[in-house]
């Protein structure tokens, strides 16, 4: 089991590394900068960043500083934001992203798992045909098609939830349930397929054989084995929220990691891009080594340390 984690470990580092490369290539190749916007920085700021991150040396020397910088901690500064860390502006953003990704998980697998079990075990009823639905719904519709329809509903129509911005609970309800459409449709259908599948199995056929109340064979047996393709999906899908959307959280006007890294590419703000790209591969990586990890608590018969 430690020798596996240390393995992903060390893959996930070379893959963050080849992913900051290309990212500094990339920024570097793309004419303009954060210089040639219309709000310049302060007299003397870019002579301080030029002795702290040498932004006069050469590229390469300048993609060594900040691999040193980054071991320790430091990711950089936001050029556009007068020099303010690209640390602290991301973990600014992190709050508000994070609460809005985990009511939208929660939502999505509590309401895609309920879907998808219910249209396995009611196949071909109204159960059926109201999960594929809501899975085809969910898949096909852009977020901002379901953000205008959320903002008409509960904001216009219901008055329950304000239109945009950040700052109680109340904030929570429209970002969250746009982010968790497309989440809920790929758990539902998956959920339902692994279902399927599970209650075609000889030892779900022998449980029921033997007397076991349903209730036994649905958590025991049905569930637990259906969870696992689950489960492969929900640790992207968890670091793609937890990371932030950037349609939703610019729609909302919410202050999230999306948003930052929307306003970051428009404004050439190198430090921010680098920063908030290497903050989505970090937590990739992590979403995946957890779901490997939880392959082994769900299901006994995975043995990670082969």
């Amino acid at each position: 089991m430690t020798g596996f984690v240390v393995r992903r470990l060390g893959w996930s580092l070379l893959t963050m590394l080849g992913v900051s490369l290309i990212t500094f290539a990339l920024m570097h190749a793309v004419p303009g900068g954060p210089w040639d916007e219309e709000k310049a920085l302060a007299p003397g700021v870019v002579e301080n960043l030029n002795r702290r991150y040498g932004l006069d040396l050469p590229y390469w020397q300048q993609y060594l500083l900040f691999l040193r910088g980054a071991v320790q901690g430091d990711l950089g500064v936001s050029f556009v934001r007068q020099g303010q860390p690209v640390t602290q502006i991301l973990l600014a953003g992190l709050a508000p992203t994070l609460t809005i990704a985990a009511a939208a998980l929660t939502i999505g697998l509590v309401l895609g798992l309920t879907l998808g079990v219910g249209g396995a075990f009611w196949r071909n009823s109204w159960v059926d045909y109201l999960s594929t639905a809501v899975a085809t719904a969910g898949a096909t519709t852009p977020n901002f098609v379901l953000g205008v329809g959320f903002v008409l509903l509960f904001a216009v129509g219901l008055k329950i939830a304000p239109t945009a911005g950040w700052g109680g609970p109340q904030h929570l309800l429209l970002p969250a349930l746009t982010l968790a459409a497309l989440p809920t449709a790929y758990i539902a259908r998956i959920a339902r397929a692994a279902t399927l599948e599970v209650l075609s199995e000889d030892y779900v056929r022998t449980a029921r054989g033997k007397g076991l109340p349903e209730r036994v064979v649905v958590l025991r047996h049905v569930l637990r084995n259906a969870l696992m393709p689950v489960l492969t999906v929900a640790g992207p899908i968890g670091a793609h929220l937890a990371t932030g959307s950037f349609i939703v959280e610019t729609m909302y006007a919410v202050p999230g990691v999306g948003a930052l890294f929307v306003r970051s590419v428009l404004a050439r703000d190198y430090g921010l891009i680098l920063g908030a790209t290497l903050l989505f591969a970090l937590a990739i990586a992590l979403a995946n080594l957890l779901v490997d990890i939880l392959y082994a608590v769900v299901d006994p018969r995975v043995r990670l340390g082969r």
